[in-house]
C-alpha cells in the first residue's frame, strides 16, 4: 500500500531560525536551563487598559457576558481599529484619510501585504524588495505564498553601525528586478537600527520614482533610543515626497510595544481605499481576527494620548538601558566581538567575524549551545539560545552570508536575566572554539 506523500513546500521546510534553537533544546534533558533570547516573546505585562478589559471581558459588565462569542465583520471591530489609529495618533502623526483592518497579529498583515502587491513567479512577477538584513518571516511567508524576494544589503561595519548601500545601487537593484513593493523597518528588527526621517523619504522617493507600494512594519514604533521624535511612513508629506499619498502601507501589531505576543492581535493600515478594500476582500475566507484579542486591544482606544505617551516613555527606559549595558558589557568580555548599534527596537546582532576562521557557522553554534554547551552559575547549569542570523539574509546562491558569523538576541528576558547573557555568550563561544 503506498502512503501519501507531503507536498513539495511541506518536504523543505525546517523550523524557522528564531525558533531553531528552541526546538533544539527540546530534546535535552540533562537539568540544563536556557536562557532564550532568540525570539522576541515579550514577557512584561500589557498595558493596564488592556489588563482590566482581559479582566472584565466575559463579567455581567463586559462586552461578552452573555458568553457568545460570534464573528466580527472582517475588518474587524470598529473600536478595535480606532484603537489602532489612535495610537498612530499618539506618536504625533495624522491619521485623516488613513483604513484599517484587524489581522491575526503582524504575521497575517505580511501575508496580505504579500499577496496584495507582488506577482507570482513567471510573466509579470513582481517580487518583494528587502533591505537585508530582514525579518526572516517575509521570506518564510514569500515562499509560503509562491513569491520571491530581492534584496539589497546592508554592511556592519567595526562600530556596530548598518549602512545602507548609495541610492545608486538601490535603485540597480530595482531596474533589475522590477519589484512589487519596497519593505522597510524604521525601528529594526533584527538589525536595532532606526531609520531617521531623511532615509525614509529618499526610500519613498524610490518607490514613487519605480511605481513601487511601500510597507513600513512599525511593529516597534516609539522604541527608539536616539532622536527625540518617532519616525513613521505616515510622516513622509507631500511636499517632503510628491506622489507618496496612497502607496503607503504600514503593519502594526500588539505583540511588542503593548506586550501582548499571544494575543495575536494586530492591523493592516493603508491610505489607499482600493487595496484596503481588496485586503478585506481576501481576508473574507479567514472570517475574522480573535474576538477576545479584538475586545482586549480596543481599551487602548480610550486612553488619553498623554498617558499613551507616558507608557511609550516607560517602555524606551525599560530597554533602553538594557540594550546600552548588555552592548557595552559584551564589547568588554569579547574583544573584538561586533555588536550592533543600540539605537530601536529589542535586538541586538553580534558578530564574532574578528574572532573566527572562514569555517565557522552561526547555526552550528547555536546548535551546539542548545545540544550540549553549558555554563555553571550559582549552582545552575545554564544554556543560551540565540537566532543565528544567516536566514535574516536573501544572498544570491554563491555570495558569501554575512549571516554566517551573526547571532541575533531578542531582549525578552527580565534585566537579571540579561545581565548574564554576555557572560553565557563569552564562555560558550570559548568552549565552542575549543573544540572545533
Amino acid at each position: 500500500m503506498s502512503q501519501p506523500t507531503l507536498s513539495a513546500h511541506f518536504a523543505s521546510r525546517k523550523p524557522s531560525v528564531i525558533r531553531a534553537a528552541q526546538f533544539e533544546f527540546k530534546g535535552r534533558n540533562d537539568g540544563t536551563e536556557a536562557v532564550n533570547v532568540a525570539i522576541g516573546n515579550v514577557s512584561l505585562p500589557m498595558h493596564p487598559a488592556m489588563r482590566e478589559r482581559l479582566r472584565v471581558v466575559g463579567t455581567p459588565d463586559g462586552p461578552l457576558a452573555d458568553g457568545v462569542v460570534k464573528y466580527s465583520f472582517t475588518a474587524g471591530l470598529t473600536e478595535t481599529n480606532e484603537a489602532f489609529l489612535h495610537i498612530i495618533s499618539a506618536s504625533g502623526f495624522p491619521t485623516a484619510g488613513l483604513l484599517s483592518q484587524v489581522t491575526d497579529g503582524g504575521s497575517q498583515a505580511m501575508e496580505l501585504v504579500i499577496l496584495g502587491c507582488c506577482g507570482p513567479a513567471g510573466a509579470g512577477e513582481r517580487p518583494l524588495l528587502l533591505i537585508d538584513a530582514a525579518y526572516t518571516n517575509y521570506k518564510a511567508f514569500t515562499q509560503r505564498l509562491g513569491r520571491r524576494t530581492v534584496s539589497i544589503t546592508r554592511t556592519l561595519d567595526e562600530e556596530g553601525n548598518f549602512s545602507l548601500p548609495e541610492l545608486g545601487e538601490i535603485e540597480a537593484v530595482i531596474r533589475e528586478h522590477k519589484p512589487g513593493a519596497m519593505l522597510v523597518i524604521p525601528y529594526d528588527n533584527p538589525t536595532g537600527q532606526l531609520y531617521d526621517q531623511a532615509t525614509l523619504v529618499a526610500l519613498g522617493k524610490l518607490c514613487v520614482e519605480y511605481g513601487l507600494w511601500m510597507i513600513s512594519d512599525e511593529a516597534y514604533r516609539e522604541l527608539y533610543y536616539r532622536g527625540n521624535e518617532p519616525v513613521s511612513v505616515w510622516g513622509l508629506t507631500e511636499d517632503e515626497v510628491p506622489g507618496i499619498t496612497g502607496r503607503r502601507i504600514g503593519i502594526e501589531t500588539a505583540s511588542k510595544v503593548w506586550n501582548a505576543c499571544g494575543l495575536r492581535i494586530g492591523a493592516l493600515v493603508t491610505d489607499n481605499e482600493e487595496f484596503h478594500r481588496r485586503a478585506v476582500a481576501e481576508n473574507t475566507a479567514g472570517l475574522c481576527s480573535n474576538m477576545i484579542g479584538q475586545q482586549v486591544f480596543a481599551a487602548l482606544g480610550e486612553v488619553p494620548v498623554g498617558e499613551l505617551r507616558q507608557w511609550f516613555a516607560a517602555q524606551r527606559e525599560y530597554y533602553g538601558g538594557m540594550l546600552t549595558s548588555l552592548t557595552t558589557r559584551t564589547r568588554e568580555l569579547i574583544p573584538g566581538v561586533i555588536v550592533s548599534s543600540p539605537d530601536a527596537s529589542i535586538y541586538s546582532v553580534i558578530d564574532v567575524r574578528n574572532l573566527v576562521d572562514e569555517k565557522f557557522e552561526a547555526l552550528d553554534f547555536v546548535m551546539f549551545c542548545a545540544r550540549e554547551g553549558c555554563v555553571q552559575r550559582d549552582g545552575r547549569s545554564l544554556t543560551l539560545l540565540t537566532a543565528p542570523m544567516a536566514g535574516f539574509y536573501s544572498v544570491p546562491a554563491g555570495t558569501p552570508n554575512p549571516g554566517r558569523t551573526q547571532m541575533r538576541i531578542a531582549y525578552v528576558e527580565t534585566p537579571d536575566t540579561m545581565a548574564l547573557v554576555p557572560e553565557l555568550l563569552a564562555e560558550l563561544l570559548e568552549q565552542y572554539l575549543d573544540r572545533s
